[in-house]
């Protein structure tokens, strides 16, 4: 007689069997690619209640347990200041998942929305902070985002169209303020529709946006993140370009990985900002200036 799956195995098998080539190797793939997992790391696994954050856990736990490489997570949950429906759902959806959360609490919310001006930079400067702290009390060397393969290009078409600089979103970075910690992104070449196709598959019902300041604005209808942002109008953008041009996205993604120096009049590294004109004239004398 064949065995009843609970719930939560049905919902690992779907990430190891039918969504293997969507979810499971992109996911292996950006870890090995990246490096971003180590012999002896002690990982918090940053969970906001999110489809992206929720599957992140599921692959690192699946990871932890079946990987070549030893290594532990913790699976932790900052609540900034939810509502108690939120938490609860996040708490509902952990215990289905049986992925072993840790809340603590922080008044983020409560200090962002006091703010009048960009309150939601705000809010994920502290949110870091946050995580990068009590992580780091626990034992931890790394902290784990569910940033995603949209997400990342997303980011470098924002950066240029609104803040007129070409900026990428690394796979992994060091901490400026807290020593010996590491941020990573397992979720980095993983594609949103996938996840999306992920959570409808197995019916399951994630936050989508817990934030007291957007909770005042109307719900997004279309499981979109980030209704009425910058940020939907690239994802919008993108989404209408890739009718004709199918593969848009990853060509994007890929230029991210070729950047070519010599053809840039202008790039920045370190702090310090530089010019072509500073090697031009390396090789060829003889140039004279436009004017005296």
């Amino acid at each position: 007689m064949a065995r009843t799956l609970e719930r939560a195995q049905l919902i690992e098998r779907s990430i190891i069997k039918k969504y293997r080539e969507e979810l499971w190797h992109p996911f292996i793939d950006a870890v090995n690619r990246y490096q971003l997992i180590s012999r002896g790391d002690r990982i918090a696994v940053c969970i906001s209640g999110g489809k992206d954050s929720m599957l992140m856990a599921k692959l690192m736990q699946e990871l932890e347990r079946h990987g070549n490489v030893p290594f532990t997570n913790i699976f932790l949950v900052m609540d900034p200041g939810y509502n108690p429906a939120n938490r609860k759902k996040i708490e509902e959806n952990a215990a289905l998942m049986k992925i072993p959360v840790q809340f603590f609490e922080s008044d983020i919310f409560e200090v962002a929305n006091r703010q009048d001006h960009s309150p939601c930079y705000l809010c994920a400067k502290m949110r870091r902070g946050f995580l990068y702290s009590r992580a780091k009390a626990l034992g931890c060397n790394k902290i784990a985002l569910g940033h995603h393969f949209d997400d990342v290009i997303e980011t470098t078409v924002m950066s240029m169209f609104y803040s007129s600089q070409i900026r990428a979103m690394l796979p992994k970075l060091h901490s400026d303020h807290f020593e010996g910690m590491e941020l990573i992104r397992p979720l980095y070449e993983v594609h949103e529709s996938d996840i999306l196709a992920w959570k409808r598959y197995n019916g399951l019902d994630f936050l989508q946006c817990a934030c007291r300041f957007t909770e005042r604005a109307e719900a997004d209808k279309d499981e979109v993140p980030g209704g009425g942002s910058k940020r939907r109008e690239i994802k919008e953008l993108i989404r209408t370009l890739k009718k004709e041009t199918p593969d848009l996205d990853q060509s994007i993604f890929n230029s991210l990985h070729s950047v070519c120096l010599d053809t840039m009049p202008g790039w920045e590294s370190e702090g310090e900002k530089h010019s072509f004109l500073d090697r031009y004239d390396r090789v060829k004398q003889g140039s004279e200036p436009v004017s005296e």
